[in-house]
């Protein structure tokens, strides 16, 4: 392991990892519309993501790298943009859709949108910029902010490759988080939502769409 790798990625880890040890899923919950699927214009399943969608985040001074984006492994800058999506065959009676992007390496939630209208069949790219009019947002785990957070992964901290899973909820009903002027819609409150939503019969299906990514070189 090279000098200043450990602090580093101690540094990433930070920055990268959820702030809750539970595993937050909810696939397979009513998922019985096997014609439901979800594509994606900017990158292909089980394929690399592109530095479009991947975070942008500056190694601080007495770093190796330093002043260059750790989030991408030649220190190139990321655009910190959600992917595009897109959605067919959902069922006739889906009154709502929810995306969530989930790095179920970290156990980190990426991004939360939910309440889509039921005409929508595509979010494009950048869907999950702050303010988005698309649909409501909820805090994503690195609390910066109810928008969509990039992937970046710590380096040389195994596993290396990080999936990244991308699924979009539809529901027979509207969501309704819990919240306040000082407590918005966390990743968590959603979770939960959908949750309960699926005890209730109220997914009537999901799909989902898996990039990968990694900051750590390949020869490593």
């Amino acid at each position: 392991m090279k000098p200043g790798t450990i602090s580093l990625a101690i540094l990433f880890l930070s920055l990268g990892m959820s702030l809750t040890a539970q595993v937050k899923s909810v696939d397979g919950l009513n998922d019985h519309h096997d014609r439901f699927r979800v594509t994606s214009a900017t990158f292909e399943n089980d394929s690399t993501l592109p530095i479009s969608v991947i975070n942008n985040i500056t190694i601080p001074p007495g770093f190796p790298n330093a002043g260059s984006n750790g989030c991408s492994i030649d220190g190139a800058p990321g655009g910190n943009e959600s992917p595009e999506l897109s959605w067919t065959d959902a069922p006739r009676s889906t009154r709502s859709f929810a995306v969530v992007a989930f790095d179920e390496t970290a156990n980190f939630t990426h991004w939360g949108m939910y309440n889509i209208p039921a005409d929508t069949t595509e979010l494009p790219q950048n869907a999950g910029v702050a303010g988005s009019t698309l649909g409501e947002q909820v805090l994503n785990d690195s609390s910066n902010g109810a928008e969509y957070y990039g992937p970046c992964p710590p380096p040389n901290y195994p596993p290396n490759v990080h999936h990244y899973v991308f699924t979009v909820y539809a529901l027979d009903e509207a969501l309704t988080l819990p919240s306040s002027p000082n407590f918005p819609p966390t990743a968590e409150t959603l979770f939960q939502a959908l949750i309960k939503a699926g005890e209730h019969g109220h997914i009537l299906a999901s799909a989902k769409i898996v990039g990968l990514y990694s900051t750590t070189p390949p020869n490593n």
